[in-house]
């Protein structure tokens, strides 16, 4: 993975806009959570509301400052210059919206992520209500972990098939968590080994955490182990699989052995 080494006009390079954003849009966002639930506002105000401001700051800040890149954005429209660009901004304002529309949860995210053709130029992940943030460069470093079971983690709504086919080959503890980026952010935190999801997402939900867990050496992958590629015209993702790279072979032959 690598970064551009130029910055530019106002001093940033790509990899430091990706984070910069990624933590400013989380301040911005607990700031407005803390004040519209003190206001008496509901979840699903709190939520709708998120997402907007979450989309305004981070798509004025592109539109200023990368104004030739194209975006792809969960909550933009459709940018048709990524269909020929080889620099595209992969964008989840607000991951984990439901969660961020739960008062005093922390599992949702901001993921800003820079597709440079065929591979990741820059990424970061926030976790705000932490006030944590995960860059790929600089990359994290991973944590020494020494437990008996692997940790898998999944979603709290549902058990995805092959999450379930794994736990049980591997003798998994399950923890289960909110958003995407909060998940592939515990793996790298060493909080989990294994996030497996086959529910289907779409790019913007898996494009910063598989570029931050990609630049920490983590393996990144479909289920099937073939690598994925962003910036696809259908933006529907069926499944991703971010583990620890020791487990890659196990998690990868129990599914399909």
């Amino acid at each position: 993975m690598t970064s551009d080494p130029a910055p530019a006009p106002n001093g940033e390079t790509d990899a430091e806009l990706a984070l910069r954003l990624a933590i400013e849009t989380g301040r911005r966002l607990v700031s407005l959570r803390d004040e519209m639930f003190e206001a008496g506002a509901g979840s699903w105000e709190v939520m709708d509301t998120g997402d907007a401001v979450g989309h305004a700051y981070i798509a004025e800040q592109l539109r200023v400052l990368r104004p030739d890149d194209a975006v792809l954005d969960e909550e933009g429209s459709e940018d048709p210059r990524r269909f020929t660009s080889d620099r595209v901004w992969i964008i989840d304002p607000l991951d984990g919206t439901r969660e961020f529309g739960e008062h005093g949860r922390h599992d949702w995210a901001v993921h800003v992520a820079l597709w440079g053709g065929t591979d990741f130029t820059a990424g970061a992940v926030s976790l705000p209500a932490l006030g944590a943030a995960f860059a790929a460069d600089p990359a994290p470093t991973l944590p020494d972990v020494d437990r008996g079971r692997p940790r898998l983690i999944t979603s709290r709504y549902r058990a995805p098939y092959a999450a379930v086919i794994v736990a049980n080959a591997l003798e998994c503890d399950a923890i289960r968590l909110g958003s995407a980026g909060a998940k592939a952010m515990a793996v790298v935190m060493g909080e989990a080994d294994i996030y497996l999801h086959d529910g289907g997402m779409y790019q913007w939900d898996s494009a910063a955490p598989a570029a931050v867990a990609l630049a920490a050496g983590l393996h990144v992958s479909r289920i099937d182990g073939s690598p994925i590629v962003y910036n696809q015209r259908d933006p529907w993702l069926p499944d991703v699989l971010i583990c620890r790279s020791e487990l890659a072979e196990p998690v990868l032959a129990a599914l399909w052995d």
